[in-house]
Parts: structure tokens; sequence; C-alpha cells
């Protein structure tokens, strides 16, 4: 079946439908990961947005539901120079167009992704539409395509009840509890749980919008703020409960939406970028050591560079590329927070040591 995927900027992508048969409209972006390709599909953080893919062939290796970031997948659709049509793994239980069909999510195949890919690099990221219908009236569609808008997507991704999980549960190590750690779920992935029960946490997850109150009396050894999808500016209530956590001595490490969240919950300020660092081979540079660690990354946003009082965070990384904030520290605090992703998957283990610093941070 034909598939044509049409920016709002009237450029049209001709192609061929992968996954399931309808019509979307989101805001497209692109990642550069070779690998990973499950679990970009299943990072909460895309809700909202269709992703285009870069490495020209995706699903040689199938798809297998151990390696999935949470319970389904979240882009709106799936844009890709090639569907592989054999795939081969030991570990393979399905192929990857059967797992679009079975999340929903459609797709197009057949787009040069190497153009499409330069576009956005250099006219930024823009919305657009997938879509079967051969017929349709590029005005009418241009209108629609242009009126989309990211919004309410932490809240359509967080879990809405508190999950508690111990150490041996989600493919991690078994072990005796040594810190009781509470995390809000912005869009959390499964590997930031895993890799804290890795290293002997329990850890209780709660949902987005849950009151600061509720986790300070918990008795936790700290609070973990997750990654997560949309604009940060947008998450009003949820900065308000973080400003609290603040004034706590609670320790506190934080990713991605988790570490705009908290700077913004401190008077920073956050700007989208052009197209955002999307992939798993991002350099970012260790303030503190000047070393250089490869990592992964999934973000549209940014916390602006100096927005933040320098009495209140320091910059502790940057990205090596473009020279954006990609670390806080807070002063006189026990908190931390990071854009990257040290719990990778896809991508680089360099960075998962500040997972070590949080169990450093909560043993003072």
């Amino acid at each position: 079946m034909k598939a044509f995927l049409i920016l709002e900027d009237g450029t049209v992508f001709p192609g061929t439908s992968i996954g399931a048969a309808h019509d979307v409209i989101s805001e497209i972006v692109f990642n550069t990961s070779m690998t990973g390709y499950l679990e970009i599909l299943t990072d909460p953080s895309y809700a909202g947005q269709a992703v285009v893919m870069t490495y020209p062939l995706i699903g040689n290796y199938g798809i297998c539901y151990s390696d999935m970031e949470s319970l389904k997948a979240w882009p709106d659709g799936y844009i890709v120079r090639e569907i592989s049509r054999l795939s081969s793994n030991f570990r393979k239980e399905a192929g990857i167009e059967e797992f679009l069909v079975k999340h929903d999510i459609p797709g197009i195949q057949g787009v040069d992704t190497r153009a499409l890919t330069k576009i956005l690099r250099e006219k930024g990221t823009m919305n657009g539409m997938i879509t079967t219908n051969e017929n349709y009236n590029l005005d009418e569609v241009l209108e629609q395509i242009r009126a989309y808008k990211v919004t309410g997507v932490v809240k359509k991704v967080s879990r809405d009840q508190v999950e508690t999980y111990q150490p041996g549960e989600l493919g991690s190590k078994a072990g005796t509890v040594s810190k009781k750690v509470a995390m809000m779920d912005f869009g959390c992935k499964n590997n930031i749980i895993r890799c804290l029960l890795n290293r002997g946490c329990q850890v209780t997850v709660y949902p987005a919008f849950s009151k600061a109150e509720d986790i300070l009396s918990g008795g936790y050894d700290g609070l973990m703020l997750t990654n997560g999808p949309g604009d940060p500016a947008e998450c009003v209530e949820i900065i308000e409960e973080l400003k609290k956590l603040y004034a706590s001595d609670l320790p506190i490490f934080a990713i991605c939406l988790g570490h705009q969240l908290m700077a913004l919950a401190n008077g920073a300020k956050t700007e989208k970028m052009k197209y955002g660092h999307r992939g798993a081979n991002h350099p970012v540079k260790d303030l503190s050591t000047n070393r250089v660690y490869i990592s992964s990354q999934n973000h549209g946003y940014v916390v602006v560079d100096n927005s933040l009082d320098p009495s209140v965070a320091k910059t502790s990384f940057i990205n090596v590329n473009d020279g954006t904030v990609e670390g806080l520290h807070y002063t006189g605090k026990n908190i931390r927070t990071v854009q990257v992703h040290p719990e990778a998957c896809a991508g680089p283990v360099d960075s998962e040591f500040l997972f070590d610093e949080f169990m450093e941070m909560m043993e003072v």
C-alpha cells in the first residue's frame, strides 16, 4: 500500500505503508542510533512524536519483548528507509512490522531518510503527517499539520498508581535491600529502575503528579526524577512540588526531563532546540575532570545556559558538539541532575557511574 509523509513546509516523501494502516499527524524527529530500535519504540519520551531512523536498515535482529523499556510503544509514527524482510537473532520473538501492527503504530518505509534528516537539521523539527490517502488535498492537510501541538504527554505516559520493586525484579540482580528510593515517573524507562535495583535499592515509583508531602513522609533515602516527553515548562503542577522537594534534605538524582524540571523549579529557563539530541553517540564533557563520555540522549528541550543563579547550581556537564548544558550540580545540596541517559538502553554505558554517585549521595 502506498503511503506519504507530508511535512508542514509542504515537502512530500512517497513510500510504502508499514505497521498500522491509519493516518497520523505528529512532530517529526530523528534518531541517529544504529541499533536499539525496540528500546526507542518503547521509550515514553517519544510520546507525541513520530521517529525517523537515520540508519538505513531497521529490524534485522527482530523483536525481543524482554528488551522493552515500558509495557507499550509510544511514538505516534515510525519512518525508515527500509524494514528488514528477514530478521535473525536467537532471542527473536517477533518481527518489527508485526510489533508495529500490534501496538497500532503507523509507519512508512522507502523514504529517503538522509534527505529528510537534512531538512530537519536545516529547518528544525517540524510537524508532519503519515497518510495512505493518495487523494489528499495538500492545502487542507497542511492546515491540520501546522495546527498540531504536543501537549499533556507526561500525564499520558505516567503510571496512575504507586508501585514498589525489589532487587531481583525486572531482570535485575537479586540481593538484600540497602536503600529505599522514591521515583517520580514522568515517562520512566525500565532500565532506570533496574540500575537502582542492581545496586540494592528498593524502588517505589510514584505517578508524575504526586504530592511532595507523600514522598517526604515515606522515609526514603533518596529520590529519582525520571525522563519523560514534552515541553518541561508545561508541567507547572509538578514544578511546584519539586520546589518543596528541593527545600528538603532528600538526596535527589534527576535524568533528562527530571533535570529540566528541577532547573525550572529553581528559576532557570528552558528552550526548544532546533532539532534536539536523539541518538547513542553524543559526547559530553565532565567539567570537573575534563573527561569526555559517549552518551545516549533523547531530548528536544534544554536548560538555557547561565539562566540559573550560579549560587544555586553550577554546570557539571556540557555537550561537546554544541556546548549546551548536560548536567547541573546544586550548591550545598545533595542534588545532581543530568540531561544524558546514564541507563542507556540502547547505547553506551560510559555514564552509568552516575548511579554509583547517587548511591554515595545517599550514604551522606
